[in-house]
């Protein structure tokens, strides 16, 4: 098991809203210098345009760092899923998570679990697990119903209990429904606090460990350690008003999740 950084981590000093967005290489050198061993690029459409130069490149400066790379898309249809892996064998890539929903496609179970079972097996051929997000807008009894439908050790699933809270379901609830099939672990903590008047809440991120996150019970009940299964840290942070103060926070949040993750080793 080893901890790293999310593309997630890096929201918005990849956003149009930086002066000069990082790059791939600018964000691998980053993981290295915090102390990450991991680096999931995840939601980065960019590198489906990737040719296997530039991805062999890429493999080749993660390889240099000592860091190992995962994947991350959305959707489970099956030319979409195709492209991903000949990426993640190009990569070395040995986990891709992935999302049931797009902006196009919002497969039910049955569709979902129909499209997975024609590509875990390929998935699976090549020594590369496939992990489905929880999030708002598929129930986790939906999810899990998929995963136990396709049935695979190579389709498992990656928990992010914060996700989960907009559909109105405990983060403990989810971690004790997913933890059997859990393949990787997103780390963000998360809070709610009163907007301005009372009127309502916002939910956001928080520094870790200072939210409703209850990171030592999702590691209990999950056992990444015994199990292999890597810890990604992302962030919601909002936006500070400037992007010099807002990527200041960011990379400051980053430090700390990582400095907290090795200590809790």
């Amino acid at each position: 098991m080893s901890y790293g950084l999310s593309t997630y981590a890096f929201f918005w000093r990849i956003s149009a809203r930086a002066p000069r967005p990082l790059t791939l290489d600018e964000m691998l050198a980053h993981t290295r210098e915090t102390g990450g061993d991991v680096f999931q690029i995840c939601d980065y459409p960019l590198i489906e345009t990737y040719d296997d130069g530039q991805l062999d490149a890429l493999r080749a400066t993660a390889a240099d760092h000592g860091i190992t790379l995962e994947l991350g898309t959305r959707g489970v249809g099956t030319e979409h899923l195709a492209t991903y892996l000949r990426i993640a064998r190009r990569l070395g890539v040995t986990l891709v998570r992935s999302m049931l929903n797009t902006a196009g496609h919002r497969p039910a179970v049955a569709e979902a679990t129909a499209l997975l079972r024609e590509t875990v097996p390929a998935y699976a051929a090549a020594g590369v697990t496939l992990g489905l997000e929880t999030y708002e807008q598929v129930s986790t009894d939906d999810l899990l119903s998929v995963v136990r439908g396709v049935d695979s050790p190579h389709l498992g699933v990656v928990l992010d209990p914060g996700n989960s809270v907009a559909r109105l379901e405990r983060p403990a609830d989810v971690v004790e429904a997913t933890a059997p099939y859990v393949v990787n672990i997103h780390v963000k903590d998360f809070s709610f606090s009163r907007r301005d008047g009372w009127v309502g809440f916002t939910f956001a991120g928080c520094l870790l460990g200072e939210g409703l996150l209850d990171y030592d019970d999702m590691i209990r009940k999950v056992g990444p350690d015994e199990r292999g299964i890597n810890q990604i840290v992302e962030h919601w942070l909002p936006w500070q008003g400037d992007f010099g103060e807002t990527a200041r926070l960011e990379d400051q949040w980053t430090r700390h999740s990582i400095n907290t993750l090795l200590r809790s080793k």
